[in-house]
C-alpha cells in the first residue's frame, strides 16, 4: 500500500501538478468524512457536503492565489459555517460549530499549505522532500518501537509509541532531510538535518493529536481504507502537522 500511494503521489507531481492537487483533493476529502462519520458517532453533527466544498475550495485557492486567498477563503468559510449552524438552533451550537472548524483546519487547511509550496520554484520537489521526510518518522519509529521499544511517551494517549520509537523516528528523519535536501534542492547538509528534527517533532505530535481525537470519539482507527494502515487519518495526521513548519522552512532554505 506504501508503495502504491508513493507511486501515484510521485507519478502526478511529475506528470501534471494539478492532478497532484486532484489526489490530495480526493485523500483530503476521505479524511474529511472519516472526521465528519467520527464525530456523528458522538451525536456531533458537521456539515459533510459544505466543508468538503471548502477544502477543495482551499486547495485551489492556495495553488492558484497563495496565502491571501488561502486565509480569507477559510475565514469566509469559517464564518460562514458557523453561521449556517446558527439556524438550526442554540443546542449543542457550540460543540458542533467547535468541530466544524476544527474539521476546517485539521486536515482541510493545513493540507492545503501543500499547495503553497507546490506552486513555489521547484515544487514537485520541495513536496517529495516534506512528504519523504516526514514519512520517514513512522518507518524510523515503527522499526525502533518494534525492536527496542520499553518506554511509553504517553501511556493515556498512545501507548504503543514509546522513546525509543521516536528516537528511531528522528535519526531516519534527520537522515533522509539531510539526503534529499541536498540531492533534490542543492541545500547543505545542515539543513536538511535541522529540518528533519523539526518534522518528526510536529509528525509525532499530530499522530498524537490523531490519537487523542480517536480516543475521545471512542475508535481504534479513523477506518479501514487502506489495508494494514487503517484510515486516511491514520496516514494524513503527521504530514498536515507537519506541512506549516515545511512550507516555513523550505521557504527559507530554497529560492
Amino acid at each position: 500500500m506504501g508503495v502504491v500511494l508513493g507511486a501515484v503521489i510521485i507519478g502526478s507531481l511529475y506528470f501534471v501538478e494539478e492532478l497532484f492537487l486532484a489526489v490530495v483533493a480526493v485523500a483530503v476529502g476521505a479524511g474529511v468524512n472519516e472526521l465528519v462519520k467520527a464525530f456523528a458517532a458522538s451525536d456531533i453533527r458537521v456539515p459533510l457536503i459544505p466543508v468538503l466544498a471548502g477544502s477543495a475550495g482551499m486547495l485551489a485557492a492556495a495553488y492558484w492565489g497563495g496565502t491571501t486567498w488561502l486565509l480569507g477563503l477559510f475565514a469566509l468559510l469559517a464564518f460562514g459555517l458557523m453561521a449556517w449552524r446558527m439556524f438550526l438552533g442554540a443546542e449543542n451550537y457550540v460543540r458542533e460549530t467547535a468541530a466544524t472548524v476544527l474539521t476546517l483546519v485539521y486536515p482541510s487547511l493545513l493540507a492545503a499549505v501543500v499547495a503553497l509550496m507546490l506552486a513555489q520554484p521547484h515544487g514537485p520537489d520541495r513536496v517529495i522532500v516534506f512528504i519523504a521526510t516526514t514519512a520517514a518518522s513512522d518507518i524510523g519509529g515503527y522499526a525502533a518501537g518494534v525492536l527496542f521499544g520499553k518506554h511509553p511517551m504517553s501511556p493515556t494517549i498512545s501507548p504503543k509509541k514509546t522513546w525509543e520509537g521516536f528516537a528511531g523516528s528522528s535519526l531516519m528523519c534527520m537522515a533522509v532531510g539531510a539526503w534529499l535536501m541536498v540531492w533534490l534542492l542543492d541545500g547543505e547538509i545542515w539543513q536538511g538535518v535541522l529540518f528533519g528534527a523539526v518534522m518528526v517533532v510536529f509528525a509525532t505530535v499530530g499522530d498524537l493529536v490523531e490519537s487523542v481525537i480517536k480516543r475521545d470519539v471512542g475508535m481504534k482507527d479513523m477506518g479501514k481504507a487502506l489495508p494494514g494502515h487503517g484510515g486516511w487519518m491514520d496516514r494524513l495526521d503527521s504530514l498536515v502537522a507537519a506541512s506549516i513548519p515545511a512550507w516555513i522552512l523550505l521557504s527559507i532554505f530554497v529560492h
